[in-house]
């Protein structure tokens, strides 16, 4: 597994970047070569992506609006329906062949929650998946149910692109302006937000980056 970051990125071009390596694999995988998997972290400007299958009436902002917030709006290919990304939030895109690790979609998704959900005991949360609904809850079996991580994929293949989003430092005003992932009725939270005071993101990523290369051992 290589480990690439990217940094602060605007999000068109890390979607480039991903269109490019996730085409690459593919080539690869058509021609019966080795494929690699690519584990990319990075952070974003201030936009709001919408999945293929999405609302737009879930962004409750209009383009002006979205200007004063010096946000940008962009369709995307990924499933899931609406989110925010911007600085504070780490972003994660694996690009994996999962015939690497013989799994299938569904295996491959449950994995992503469950990395993160190991990533927030090392800080003292309960985190866990949500009936009905992708990404990582706090307390989701309750009326105070609230997410923490987005997660929202592509695959061709069996290889993926896209991936998950968590709330680290983010400022969760934002998520005011849409209905986040579709949900009128639940809250989004941070780790911030949890513990009570930024967190210091490298160590966060170093100790993530072990998690994955446990979870997706070859």
């Amino acid at each position: 597994m290589q480990h690439i970051d990217w940094g602060l990125i605007e999000y068109n071009k890390a979607w480039e970047e991903q269109e490019a390596l996730f085409a690459e694999t593919i080539r690869r995988k058509n021609n019966q070569e080795e494929t690699e998997n690519f584990l990319i972290f990075c952070e974003h400007p201030h936009v709001y992506t919408l999945g293929k299958s999405g609302d737009e009436h879930n962004l409750l902002i209009d383009f002006i609006q979205l200007q004063t917030q010096h946000a940008q709006f962009v369709r995307t290919n990924r499933g899931g329906d609406i989110t925010y990304h911007g600085p504070g939030q780490l972003v994660g895109y694996p690009i994996f062949d999962l015939a690497n690790f013989n799994i299938g979609l569904k295996e491959y998704i449950f994995r992503l929650e469950a990395c993160v959900i190991d990533l927030l005991e090392q800080y003292g949360l309960h985190a866990t998946g949500l009936k009905g609904a992708t990404g990582v809850w706090l307390d989701a079996d309750t009326k105070d149910a609230r997410k923490i991580c987005a997660i929202g994929v592509r695959s061709s293949r069996y290889v993926t692109m896209h991936g998950f989003a968590l709330n680290i430092n983010t400022d969760l005003s934002y998520f005011n302006h849409i209905n986040p992932c579709g949900f009128t009725d639940k809250a989004v939270t941070s780790l911030e937000q949890e513990l009570g005071a930024k967190q210091e993101t490298e160590t966060l990523k170093s100790n993530l980056r072990k998690i994955f290369e446990k979870k997706f051992s070859t």
